[in-house]
């Protein structure tokens, strides 16, 4: 059985980390979502809050018999790999500088466990734009992120931001 790992912050998740997720199920027997925690990031969405809208988001995703798992975890990314029973890392590029960030965590984790491969996606070119530091850029101020996010999430962002 292959268990893949997809993980980010998800904060929130957009319609791009979607895509990857759904391109990802043709790929693995299980997929993981690890929602992590990183305070470096200043989530606007609490741990538990991006853990459901993940899970109402992937719902319906693993139509090609893939079993899809939300798991929030607050430690190294190998660690939740082995925590999970992961053999394989999904990660999603959009741009070249998304390449130079993971190919140094790559390295990385391959000095940590070099049993754990890690697969690129590329972002389907109308996603590509997307990014949830932007998402919420736009939401503060009253911007139109329906284009970006789920409707829910889309809501969600509301609510958060008092809209």
């Amino acid at each position: 059985m292959r268990t893949g790992l997809y993980a980010g912050t998800f904060d929130p998740m957009t319609l791009g980390h979607r895509d990857i997720i759904r391109r990802a199920t043709h790929l693995v027997d299980r997929l993981v979502i690890g929602v992590a925690v990183n305070e470096d990031k200043g989530p606007l969405f609490a741990l538990d809050e991006r853990v459901a809208m993940v899970e109402a988001a992937c719902e319906g995703l693993g139509n090609s018999g893939t079993e899809v798992v939300v798991h929030a975890f607050d430690n190294l990314l190998v660690d939740c790999a082995h925590d999970v029973g992961a053999n394989l890392i999904i990660r999603g590029l959009r741009a070249v500088a998304d390449f130079e960030y993971e190919y140094q965590m790559v390295g990385m984790n391959r000095v940590l466990d070099e049993r754990i491969e890690t697969v690129f996606l590329m972002a389907e070119a109308r996603y590509q734009s997307i990014a949830s530091k932007l998402v919420k850029e736009i939401a503060r101020l009253g911007g139109d992120v329906s284009k970006f996010v789920t409707p829910e999430i889309c809501a969600a962002l509301h609510r958060k931001l008092g809209r």
